[in-house]
């Protein structure tokens, strides 16, 4: 009946939708109520430095699945075509999935809700349940889905329906032999907000004061459409806040009644639960309402690349930890592959490297790479940048991320931010601005600071960027992608920034 053994465990992968890492109770944020995903951090460990690869949905849920960077998989931007049918194309045609190796390892595999990497009306490899949202987002009620290949509007509430869907499949896989992997992908809490969520959940916002969100002036690159009006913000930012609450407190509801299901069915020992979104999201921060295309050029800020990451098992994962290790989407692929105990070689190609050790009880605090993070700190030191990049067991105490041309190396306590091919840069002293409010990047008593940092990015990105996908050179504009990139494609494969021509 499903896996029993928590050494070959099942998997729950629950990913929400634009959730903002400050969008928790576990987290830090007295005003949200997400009782069952605290109670899931209190089960198991909580990584508060986790990131995207990319601060938009699709390049970053590509990544989670094959392990690659955007400037490898070719997905550099949210897709604005080829969702299904007949036109539909996969993006991630011939290329690996941390589900194929399931798959190829008995697994079998379910989808409920949102895909977003093309052709998404077609099962992938492996899956024998198929339940997926047409495209990107949408209303809330009356949305598209395919089941079966045969596409449907639900009527009902889409995260309850989601909710429904998921536990039907755990009903049905707890009667088989075979593990199970389940992606549970919500489109909460992306918008839309007003008037899509059910008043149980808006009204305990009403008298909400959202002091954890506050209202900024608008950034300054807020893109501006061909009339010079904003793109993107929100004229009722209260409105917006209560539906975003609303919307994730939802989710937190239909959250605990899968994972009610798996108690329920005797498996949540022998089954990973998995939470985390696809990117971060700022509802006012910085004075922007969005995630990385929130702004033109696109913006790499804390609240847009670092996004809430969960674990929990039972019995093979300590219980109540926090873990502050710098982690990444392109880590997920060798960690499963690690803990499910798979035989599956780890590809030199790819930049991430496994964290199973910190899951089995390692020491998740900073304090365990002690040595690396003061080498990280004395990046000033020429011989300090190569020795941690090729020294280390792995790089917990460096990230990197993409968007387009915009590229970012983040260290505990240092942040810089390059954009192909001229600018504007940003560097950032966390530690002493961790609000990142003080661009550092023309002080000349940073400069030595600077320059380690965007070597060491250039280098790292140079030793895994497939040269034909490369993002640095295409005009990704945060306003979508229409087809893969190729040759003949780039003139028409991105859409314009807001206010351009094509």
């Amino acid at each position: 009946m499903a896996s029993r053994d928590p050494l070959r465990p099942n998997v729950l992968l629950i990913l929400s939708d634009d959730q903002g890492p400050w969008a928790m109770g576990c987290a830090g944020n007295d005003e949200i109520h997400t009782p069952h995903l605290d109670a899931l951090a209190d089960r198991g460990i909580r990584f508060s430095r986790f990131f995207c690869t990319s601060p938009v949905c699709s390049p970053a849920r590509a990544s989670l699945f094959t392990g690659e960077l955007p400037s490898q998989h070719g997905v550099h931007d949210w897709l604005s075509y080829h969702h299904a049918g007949r036109t539909g194309v996969d993006f991630l045609s011939g290329r690996t999935l941390f589900t194929d190796v399931f798959a190829d390892a008995g697994y079998r595999l379910g989808l409920s809700g949102k895909w977003h990497l093309g052709a998404n009306d077609r099962p992938r490899k492996g899956f024998v349940h198929w339940y997926a949202h047409e495209s990107g987002g949408g209303p809330y009620y009356g949305a598209p889905l395919y089941r079966g290949g045969v596409r449907t509007e639900e009527p009902s509430y889409l995260t309850d329906a989601l909710a429904d869907d998921a536990e039907e499949f755990l009903a049905a896989e707890s009667d088989r032999p075979e593990p199970f992997h389940l992606s549970l992908h919500f489109t909460a809490p992306h918008k839309p907000w007003k008037g899509q969520h059910p008043p149980e959940y808006t009204a305990l916002y009403e008298d909400c004061a959202f002091d954890s969100c506050p209202q900024g002036p608008a950034h300054p690159w807020q893109p501006l459409d061909e009339n010079g009006a904003p793109v993107g913000g929100e004229s009722d930012t209260r409105e917006a806040l209560i539906g975003y609450f609303a919307a994730t407190t939802a989710m937190d509801a239909a959250i605990g009644r899968v994972l009610a299901r798996l108690d329920a069915l005797g498996l949540t020992g022998s089954t990973l639960v998995i939470f985390t979104s696809d990117n971060g999201f700022n509802a006012g921060h910085h004075g922007i309402w969005g995630k990385g295309n929130g702004t033109f050029p696109q913006n790499m800020y804390d609240s847009s690349v670092l996004v809430p990451f969960l674990m929990s098992q039972p019995g093979r994962i300590p219980a109540g930890r926090h873990s502050e290790a710098l982690l990444s989407q392109y880590d997920v692929l060798p960690t499963l592959v690690e803990h499910l105990g798979i035989d599956h070689g780890h590809d030199p190609a790819l930049p991430g490297r496994s964290f199973a050790d910190i899951l089995a009880g390692a020491d998740a605090t900073p304090a365990a790479g002690a040595a690396l993070g003061a080498a990280t700190e004395a990046i000033t030191d020429a011989a300090a940048g190569p020795a941690l990049a090729e020294g280390a067991d792995r790089e917990r105490v460096v990230v990197y991320d993409e968007y387009g041309p915009v590229r970012m190396i983040r260290t505990r306590d240092r942040k810089y931010v390059h954009r192909y091919p001229h600018g504007p840069h940003e560097f950032y002293d966390l530690a002493a601005d961790p609000g990142e409010e003080r661009n550092l990047v023309g002080d000349p008593s940073r400069a030595a600071e600077r320059i380690a940092l965007a070597a060491r990015l250039d280098a790292w990105f140079a030793r895994y960027v497939d040269p034909a996908q490369d993002g640095a050179r295409l005009p990704v504009t945060g306003s979508g992608q229409r087809t893969p990139v190729s040759p003949g494609s780039l003139p028409t494969a991105f859409e314009p920034a807001p206010g351009q021509a094509l």
